[in-house]
């Protein structure tokens, strides 16, 4: 699978030789869930050390530890005297339906009242299976998102791969890598330093859950200031002690014209940008592409999206678990385990795998702009991170070499990380390149909590 990933960066070949691979142990799953965490987050490691060698490092060695990757697919924080939020609404969920099964994804308060608007129905989990048991999957897929809401009704991998955005995501490149027009560049200007590859650029970060903050975690993790923002009333608290390490995290609200100036001079200021907003989002406010090439021609533009970018359901909204229920991965698992209901992933492998995906891509156009002076954007989607890794085989075992043991004192980073929250665990890196730890000079932290600017020039 590495192999796959690799090419699709398009470096050198002879750098998958720097690679090793350790650890025991595989995630349970009817797919090869913890080679795709092996694979993608050797791809992001391998890219930090060729940029490095860019920078005129001497050749390094990366080390990646298969059962840390897969650790850190799900949870990398284990609080220490309190409790992690809920990660899911009490009406998020998988439900039956008349003729199959449904995924309804409800965490954003406006996602929940638009699947109740299509159903009609009280607020509570009864009363929503109730309602739902009268619909059609397909039917009732299209009236969630007809009202503004994100659902997902459960396909085969069969009748995945004959729909029209199942045919339209298999055309579609794991990592689209395009030049933007007109970009002239002097060379690699970031402060980098040794030790610290990704020192001194600025990301300016508009994702949300998960692949796009698994991105910028991981480009935080090498140095990278990483800046996200949040419209003032979005909060995702079930996730956030996992992803805002290593980032300053402030707030914008981009319908009042002196946060929009505020966003459009941190925009000309960036290196990076990377969003997952739906295609026509950015659009609508007013911050298209034209704009964003215009306010900063270098600027290295990394998007995500669910669906992929071509194909009926291109805009449409999703996330891991309803990419899951559409292309035939829960499917697969249920008829596999004679399960009486849909068996995802062990862990959202699509979002963790997506993101350090996303990561590479940005290192990739870092190597582009260090070493030629040109400018690359790039796209990505869960969809075709999916296809990757059902490509790799649906097997008929739920693990090849015993599973994976629960975690251990050994796998833990020293010392405890001090969040706003209280003390918490964090899990050792699950790559090391020499010369370059993965570290974090940020503790995790809330939504909103820093100023929306760069730091001052350090020179």
């Amino acid at each position: 699978m590495l192999n796959a990933v690799w090419s699709a960066l398009g470096l050198p070949e002879a750098a998958l030789d720097a690679v090793t691979v350790v650890g025991e142990g595989a995630l349970p799953s009817y797919f090869a869930v913890t080679d795709l965490a092996t694979a993608s987050v050797a791809a992001a490691a391998l890219a930090v050390r060729e940029l490095m060698a860019a920078q005129g490092h001497p050749p390094a060695s990366v080390q990646v530890d298969r059962r840390l990757a897969s650790l850190w697919f799900s949870w990398s924080i284990h609080p220490v005297g309190w409790e992690r939020p809920p990660l899911w609404d009490a009406m998020a969920g998988d439900y039956a339906t008349a003729d199959g099964w449904i995924r309804l994804h409800t965490n954003a308060p406006h996602h929940r009242a638009a699947a109740l608007a299509a159903l009609g129905c009280a607020d509570h989990r009864a009363a929503v299976a109730r309602a739902v048991a009268g619909w059609r999957g397909l039917a009732l897929e299209e009236a969630v998102v007809a009202h503004g809401g994100c659902a997902a009704a459960m396909r085969s991998i069969a009748e995945w791969h004959a729909h029209p955005q199942g045919l339209s995501v298999a055309a579609e490149p794991l990592m689209a890598f395009m030049p933007a027009a007109d970009a002239a560049l002097s060379g690699g200007d970031w402060a980098w330093r040794a030790g610290r590859p990704l020192a001194g650029l600025k990301v300016l970060d508009l994702t949300r859950v998960l692949a796009g903050p698994v991105a910028t975690r991981l480009l935080a993790g090498y140095g990278a200031d990483v800046l996200r923002i949040d419209p003032p009333s979005w909060n995702e608290p079930g996730v956030i002690p996992e992803v805002s390490l290593g980032k300053r995290c402030a707030r914008l609200d981009l319908t009042v014209a002196a946060d929009r100036l505020v966003f459009e001079n941190l925009l000309a200021q960036a290196d990076v940008l990377v969003h997952g907003y739906r295609p026509d989002a950015l659009e609508r406010l007013g911050y298209g592409e034209a704009f964003r090439r215009q306010r900063n021609p270098s600027l290295i533009d990394v998007a995500l999206n669910a669906y992929g970018w071509s194909g009926p359901l291109a805009g449409r909204r999703g996330f891991d678990s309803l990419v899951q229920m559409s292309c035939g991965i829960a499917d697969h698992g249920m008829r596999m385990r004679s399960a009486d209901k849909p068996l995802p992933l062990p862990v959202q492998a699509l979002d963790h795998a997506t993101g350090y995906l996303m990561a590479a891509a940005v290192v990739r156009a870092l190597i582009a702009r260090l070493t030629e002076g040109r400018t690359l954007r790039a796209r990505l989607s869960l969809a075709r991170t999916a296809k990757l890794l059902m490509d790799a085989g649906a097997g008929d075992s739920v693990a090849d070499d015993g599973g994976l043991a629960p975690a251990g004192p050994a796998d833990f980073a020293a010392p405890r990380e001090s969040t706003e929250w209280g003390p918490a665990r964090r899990y050792r890196p699950p790559a090391t390149i020499d010369g370059a730890p993965m570290c974090w000079d940020r503790p995790a932290g809330s939504l909103g909590a820093s100023p929306a600017c760069w730091p001052a020039d350090k020179g």
